[in-house]
C-alpha cells in the first residue's frame, strides 16, 4: 500500500510542477509520464461509470419523436380530475412510460367542494406552466400563489398541495415523470 500513496503523491507533485513551469528536461519527461498515468487511471473508474450507465440507458426502450398538433377534438374527459379536459401530446407513449405531458382545461367556474382537495401524488417530477388564465394553488410550505399566464411551477415528489381557485379560461401545461404514478388524497 505505501507504494500506491507513494506513487500517487509522486504523480501529483509532478502534475503540480508541470503546470507550475517547475522542473526542467528530464524532470518534464517524468511529470508527463506520470500525469497520464494518473489521467488514464482515473479514466478507467470513468469509463466503468459511462459504461454502466449505458448498460441502464440501453436496458429502456427507444424513445420515438412525439408530434402534437392543436386539434379541440383532442381535449378528452378522461384523466385524473372530473372537472378537468386533458389534451395528451404523446409523449407517454414515445418515451414508453418515462414522462407524461398534456395540456389540462379546468372546466369552470370552479367549484371549491369539488377541486379543493389537498392531496399528493408520488412522482420524481412534476412541472406545471399556465398557458392562459390564471390558477391560485396551495402547497405545503409555500402557501397560496396565484399563478397567471406565463407563470411555471415544480412541485416536489408527494409534497401536499391543492388548488384553490381558477379563472374559467385557464389552460395548463404539465409535464411528469413518471408517467404511471398514483394520487393519495389527504384529509384536510
Amino acid at each position: 500500500m505505501a507504494k500506491k500513496t507513494t506513487s500517487r503523491s509522486a504523480a501529483k507533485t509532478a502534475v503540480r510542477k508541470k503546470w507550475s513551469g517547475l522542473g526542467a528536461g528530464a524532470k518534464k519527461t517524468s511529470a508527463k509520464s506520470s500525469a497520464r498515468k494518473t489521467i488514464k487511471s482515473k479514466g478507467r473508474v470513468s469509463a466503468a461509470k459511462k459504461s454502466a450507465a449505458k448498460a441502464a440507458t440501453k436496458a429502456r426502450p427507444k424513445q420515438r419523436v412525439a408530434i402534437s398538433h392543436h386539434r379541440e377534438e383532442d381535449f378528452k374527459a378522461d384523466g385524473l380530475r372530473a372537472y378537468a379536459k386533458y389534451r395528451d401530446l404523446g409523449i407517454a407513449a414515445a418515451s414508453h412510460g418515462l414522462a407524461q405531458a398534456h395540456v389540462i382545461r379546468l372546466q369552470g367556474p370552479c367549484n371549491p367542494d369539488e377541486v379543493s382537495k389537498l392531496h399528493f401524488h408520488d412522482v420524481d417530477f412534476q412541472m406545471v406552466y399556465v398557458l392562459k388564465g390564471w390558477v391560485k394553488t396551495y402547497m405545503e410550505g409555500e402557501g397560496e400563489t396565484l399563478m397567471q399566464q406565463g407563470s411555471a411551477w415544480t412541485q416536489p415528489p408527494r409534497i401536499r398541495h391543492m388548488i384553490l381557485d381558477y379563472s374559467d379560461d385557464v389552460e395548463l401545461l404539465e409535464v411528469i415523470l413518471p408517467a404511471e404514478f398514483k394520487t393519495v388524497e389527504l384529509k384536510a
